[in-house]
């Protein structure tokens, strides 16, 4: 069937900006090599686009921030049009949005006839929406970025980049490794020909693995799966960027017309509609909750619906209650202390809560971050995690770095170049001071300290040779040095082995020493916070805390 002309543009919008999506995100990503890398190493591709598009990632950093980060004025692009004409963002540009469009669009048992009919109109819930953004924003005027756990950006790359994307990785290597590995060769050569394809398109330098992986992916699974009970269920009560937008499109000038004279009860229109707007007759339509998709205008067989500047018929508003809101306000204003009274926040915190290099101090980190895994998508090493617990509730889904599982790379800046708000401020590989031969009058950029197991130390513990940690150190001179040592092993020999020791005054906490440690379940040395640089009090020489 071939659509309408107006609803084939809308789809093609559709297509467009979430092929750029899926684009950039791919791209969110260094393939090559930092050692052979003359210049620094930069994402040579917008990859925060839709972050500085969006406008409560703009207005919550500005209310945590007390200032806007760079780039995220360009909100005003999608915030101006949105006072003049509506949500168009919704039904046009929004990945996410698409996403649950095409979803929604799939045939369900639960969505037929008159269940899909009442399902289509407007229910009180969707007013839930507004009142998570009510708590998210005042949350973030008191100094948390939790707007980003529901912020459909973060919760679109948090989701595909470090969940949905690793597996289809993982799936493909593997299905890849069996057609080049078979008895065939015209299979070989298939196979060796869609890895080519594949590998400068899809597939990751290396296979990537992240924690929580499985329980991003099923979340976003399950929001999925919502819109075969109802359609697009995310925006029309969760999504507080849409909750934005339908209270700036209020005063849109463009509105829909009503011909009731037209009507005969079809309720075609209402069979198609994305927002739950009630463009039926006989009933005030609901502006703000309206996506702009045009469906119901294209659908109505006696053209009786039409979209007109300034047009004479009153459209209903938001119709929240004063008790609820009020409620949004308590819950926002509550979840603050009620988070960071925990001792976690300040007087025991986690001694592996290592942050990003460039991170801001943990305070603000945790009002800037909106947790959409930009950070951790770009790591060449995979050092880059989602938090759990290691930073409290507070800071579920920010980034850590994990050693065990990759370090950070001596020259690399690139998680400080993708962050969309400020968390981790953009800094150069000079600024950063642990590249041989880039010389800089400041100190360097330190996320800890490392520190030594004896117990489990091979040349201490056991009387082997290792040195390991000595060799992987990458700072120059180089903070693990040396010291032979004569000990007796087991059998009551004399030998001589090099024992290892740390300087703490060279130590930048790359976590190289402990990614490289041979001991595999527990490293003999390990990272902590100790000494980061972006905090003045979690220091352990005094002469770091002068400054």
């Amino acid at each position: 069937m071939r659509l309408p002309k107006s609803t084939r543009l809308r789809l093609y919008s559709q297509i467009f900006f979430f092929a750029l999506f899926l684009i950039l995100l791919l791209r969110t990503e260094f393939h090559g090599s930092f050692r052979n890398s003359a210049s620094e190493v930069r994402i040579p591709y917008p990859v925060g686009l839709f972050f500085q598009l969006d406008p409560l990632v703009g207005l919550s950093n500005a209310l945590a921030g007390h200032a806007l980060y760079r780039g995220l004025l360009w909100c005003l692009l999608i915030l101006i049009p949105t006072m003049l004409i509506g949500r168009f963002f919704c039904g046009w540009i929004c990945p996410l949005g698409s996403i649950h469009h095409f979803f929604s669009s799939l045939k369900s048992e639960r969505k037929r006839g008159k269940q899909l009919l009442e399902s289509n109109r407007y229910k009180r819930w969707q007013t839930t929406k507004y009142y998570i953004l009510t708590a998210t924003l005042i949350a973030a005027l008191l100094g948390t970025g939790m707007v980003g756990w529901l912020d459909p950006f973060s919760f679109l790359v948090r989701s595909i980049g470090l969940s949905i994307l690793p597996a289809t990785n993982y799936a493909l290597q593997a299905a890849l490794a069996a057609l080049e590995h078979n008895r065939f060769g015209f299979v070989q050569t298939i196979g060796g020909m869609m890895h080519f394809i594949l590998g400068s398109a899809l597939l990751s330098f290396k296979q990537p693995y992240f924690r929580q992986g499985i329980w991003l992916g099923l979340l976003f699974l399950f929001i999925l799966a919502l819109n075969f009970r109802v359609t697009r269920f995310w925006c029309r009560a969760l999504c507080p960027l849409g909750a934005l937008l339908g209270i700036v499109s209020r005063w849109s000038v463009l509105g829909l017309v009503k011909n009731p004279e037209h009507c005969n009860g079809c309720n075609r229109c209402l069979l198609q509609c994305q927002g739950g707007d009630d463009p039926i007759g006989g009933t005030p339509w609901r502006q703000p909750e309206c996506h702009l998709c045009l469906n119901c205008v294209d659908e109505c067989p006696e053209h009786g619906l039409q979209f007109k500047l300034f047009p004479a018929q009153e459209a209903a508003g938001t119709n929240l209650q004063r008790r609820k809101v009020l409620t949004g306000l308590a819950a926002g204003a509550a979840l603050v202390p009620l988070m960071r009274s925990t001792p976690g926040f300040a007087a025991e915190k986690n001694e592996r809560l290592l942050r990003p290099p460039g991170s801001v101090d943990e305070e603000f980190f945790l009002s800037r971050c909106v947790r959409c895994g930009e950070c951790m998508k770009v790591c060449p090493n995979n050092a880059l995690q989602p938090a759990l617990t290691e930073a409290g509730i507070e800071g579920l889904w920010t980034p850590v770095l994990v050693p065990r599982l990759g370090y950070c790379e001596t020259s690399c800046v690139l998680c400080s170049q993708v962050c969309p708000t400020g968390a981790i401020w953009e800094i150069t590989a000079k600024e950063k001071g642990w590249s041989v031969g880039i010389s800089s009058a400041a100190k360097p950029v330190r996320l800890g300290t490392a520190f030594y197991d004896r117990g489990r130390c091979l040349p201490w513990a056991m009387a082997t040779d290792c040195i390991v940690c000595e060799e992987w150190c990458p700072t120059s001179p180089k903070a693990v040095y040396l010291r032979p040592a004569e000990v007796i092993d087991a059998a009551g020999n004399v030998k001589q082995v090099k024992q290892p020791y740390l300087d703490p005054s060279k130590c930048v906490g790359c976590g190289a020493c402990e990614h490289a440690c041979p001991v595999q379940d527990r490293p003999a040395v390990y990272v902590t916070s100790i000494g980061e640089s972006r905090s003045r009090g979690n220091q352990i020489l005094l002469d770091r805390g002068k400054a």
